[in-house]
């Protein structure tokens, strides 16, 4: 019996780990300055990541330097 509750929680620990795959991470980059902008679409593949590390990785930020120049980047991790 204490065979079978060991192995029953050793598959329960395997199974709630995360898989170690291949994550797509698509990105649109915007930027501007003085009333224009452009965008444009990429995306990355992050390969041997759980996706903790994917989620960190595919992170959107904005940032804006001293002229007023700002990059926007929107990523969502699929």
């Amino acid at each position: 019996m204490k065979k079978v509750v060991l192995f029953a929680a050793a598959v329960a620990a395997i199974s709630m780990s995360s898989c170690v795959k291949e994550r797509d991470c698509t990105c649109t980059t915007t930027n501007s300055y003085a009333g224009s902008s452009t965008s444009s679409t990429q995306t990355i593949v992050y390969k041997d990541v759980t996706k903790k590390q994917a989620k960190t990785l595919c992170a959107s930020y904005t940032t804006t330097d001293d002229s007023g120049y700002t990059t926007t980047q929107d990523c969502e991790l699929k």
